[in-house]
């Protein structure tokens, strides 16, 4: 700041310091209190962070006790979904209010399906269709497949099989040849849209599965029993009329035909890989009684005792039913399928 200068002689000089004005202190005083302001407030506001923070990680340490974070997809993955019909057919009464869940049978022929069928229909809540896509008209194209599916998952669709008003699970089998493949995609929209759970059921031994489809379509034309055809039977002596056919494996395309029905299997797991799903083997069911306690949970029904009146028709010792069993036996020796060799029925 300038400073005043007085001269009272020629020789003298006074210097005088400059008075202070009040307004300028005021100015100092306000601005260091400003800056003194937002020092504290800068501190405390890290103070409150960082408490915030710690609560923050020990919220989500109580929340998330394991480091899967698809721990709730994973436990959706395990509850089906719960519908509630309206058919227009009838009226379900009293069992409006009961949730239905709607699931499919995904498997081969002669894979153990008809049998798995009957023991799941012995469950008082289940009512499974059948093959309903055996019919040509109803999987001609995807608007015929999804009118078909509509139909069973209202409880319109009426067979033996069917419990209707009271059902809490509603399904049928479906085989992997009848436009399933073809129209993966559209389906498997249709299923997660839906809500459809899927059981695959298939068959480990593919040798075993080829004896049982050479017998049974021999048997559509040679018609075994009294001129009927059956592809299941109710008693031992229909059982061993049928089994007595020994058919003749083409030993040539042997191991391509067992690699392409492998292959399809392996496609269809694929493809319906982002459905709610199970995989159930036939071998399983025969050795294991709690693989079916397995597949009522996965449905998410209560455990009940499932019988069925089929009965097996190829028991025993899978050499006695092929009748060119040394020329399979040289095919599949050394090979991966040579496994097959040993099961027996």
């Amino acid at each position: 700041m300038a400073e005043y200068v007085c001269l009272f002689h020629k020789d003298t000089v006074i210097v005088k310091s400059p008075r202070k004005s009040p307004v300028f202190l005021r100015t100092i005083v306000l601005l260091f209190g400003i800056v003194c302001g937002i020092y504290i407030c800068t501190v405390c506001l890290r103070q409150i962070n960082t408490v915030s923070k710690i609560k923050t990680q020990n919220l989500q340490v109580i929340e998330s006790p394991s480091p899967d974070s698809n721990i709730l997809a994973q436990l959706e993955a395990r509850i089906p979904t719960l519908h509630y019909p309206k058919p227009q057919t009838f009226s379900r009464g009293e069992c409006i209010q009961n949730p239905v869940r709607f699931f499919a049978i995904l498997s081969m022929q002669r894979s153990g399906s008809g049998w798995f069928e009957t023991l799941l229909n012995s469950h008082i809540n289940i009512s499974s269709n059948g093959e309903i896509f055996c019919a040509m008209d109803r999987r001609k194209n995807i608007s015929s497949i999804m009118q078909t599916l509509d139909r069973v998952y209202k409880l319109d669709w009426f067979n033996s099989a069917s419990k209707n008003e009271c059902s809490a699970a509603v399904g049928f089998k479906w085989m992997l040849n009848q436009g399933l493949i073809e129209y993966h995609k559209e389906i498997v929209e249709y299923f997660n849209y839906r809500g459809v759970s899927v059981v695959f059921l298939f068959r480990r031994n593919l040798l075993q599965r080829m004896v049982s489809l050479l017998a049974n379509s021999h048997d559509r034309y040679a018609k075994l029993l009294n001129g009927t055809h059956k592809s299941h039977v109710h008693s031992q002596e229909e059982a061993a009329a049928l089994s007595s056919y020994k058919p003749i494996i083409n030993s040539t395309s042997l191991i391509s035909d067992l690699r392409e029905v492998e292959m399809d299997a392996v496609k269809a797991l694929e493809y319906f890989n982002s459905t709610r799903h199970m995989v159930v083997y036939y071998e399983d069911l025969i050795t294991n009684n709690t693989k079916l306690n397995d597949v009522q949970e996965f449905l998410g029904l209560p455990r009940k005792e499932l019988t069925s009146r089929q009965v097996k028709i190829h028991k025993g010792l899978l050499s006695d039913f092929v009748k060119n069993w040394d020329d399979v036996i040289k095919t599949l020796n050394g090979t991966q399928y040579e496994r097959f060799l040993q099961a027996d029925y």
